[in-house]
Order: C-alpha cells, then structure tokens, then sequence
C-alpha cells in the first residue's frame, strides 16, 4: 500500500496573492496533501496577524481538497517532521529568488538530509508579483484587485483605508 504523500508550501503569505495561489494550484495538484504553512516570524514586522493570513489563505484556496492551511514557527524542517512531510514546495519568479532559495534549501539539507525542496517557477503573469509589492502599491494607491483574491483586497481596504479619490 502506497502512503499518501504530503508535502508543506510555507510562506508569510502577508498577504496571499494570485502568485501564491498559483503555486498552491500547481502544488495540490501534484501531492495527496499540501500544508499551505503561515510562517510566524516574530523578526519580521507584518501587517496582518497569523490568524488573519491563515483566514485569508483558508479563504482563497477553498477550492482546493486536499489542501490544509496551519502556521509555524521555528526552523521549517522541525515542522516537516511534525507533519510528517519529506517535501517543502518554493516558488520562484525570477533567477534572483533561485540563489535565496537555493541557499535556504542547502540549509535546510544540510539539517535534514531526508527533507526534498522541490521548486515551483510561477507563470511570468506573476513574476513580478509579491505581498510586499501589493502592500506598498495598495498604501500609495494603486490598483492591486488584480494582484490579490477579492478577500485579500477587502481586508487591505479594511486595513489600510484610503481617502475616496484615491481608492480605485
């Protein structure tokens, strides 16, 4: 009997954006299960909650079955085994993300021999896509509904609200 083969998609997803959902839908697609993990990174000053980016995860990928949604904190190959996953899905967009990716997967190696980065490219319609992108482009006013699931645009007007003339 085969056992079902899990595999972990983390991020800080602050927010999830269309690029993300993109590596997800490829992921799921290729595992019986994916956890799409929501890093807790108390270093990084993020604009919303673990509990508000789990919501808008859980959210934006309700179309997909076999995906779980949770958060973590500490080192990422800690969590795989709690899991009981071997596979951290990435996704790059452009070569720059492939050399910080392939470090942290060589550490991540080199704590875990048993645990695979497997590397997702994303479609070049999100190449240039980030949170990080969408957070500053939203808090100057421009249009990220594109960017974003309509939950995730919600919660930034929500957040971050703008004069009427300049919300678009």
């Amino acid at each position: 009997m085969r056992r079902p083969i899990k595999a972990v998609y983390p991020g800080s997803f602050d927010p999830i954006t269309n690029g993300h959902i993109y590596i997800a839908e490829r992921a799921a697609a290729l595992f019986d299960e994916l956890v799409v993990s929501v890093l807790l990174n108390p270093q990084k000053q993020s604009a919303f909650t673990v509990e508000e980016r789990q919501a808008m995860a859980r959210e934006a990928l309700s179309h997909l079955p076999n995906v779980k949604i949770s958060s973590f904190n500490g080192l990422l190959v800690d969590f795989l085994r709690q899991e009981r996953s071997r596979i951290i899905i990435r996704g790059l967009r452009a070569l720059s993300d492939f050399e910080y990716e392939f470090q942290l997967a060589l550490m991540n190696r080199q704590l875990a021999p048993d645990i695979e980065t497997l590397f997702i490219v994303t479609d070049a319609k999100y190449s240039y896509l980030s949170s990080s992108a969408v957070k500053e482009i939203f808090n100057f006013g421009g249009p990220v509904q594109e960017m974003v699931p309509p939950g995730v645009y919600r919660r930034l007007r929500e957040r971050f609200p703008r004069p009427i003339q300049s919300q678009r």
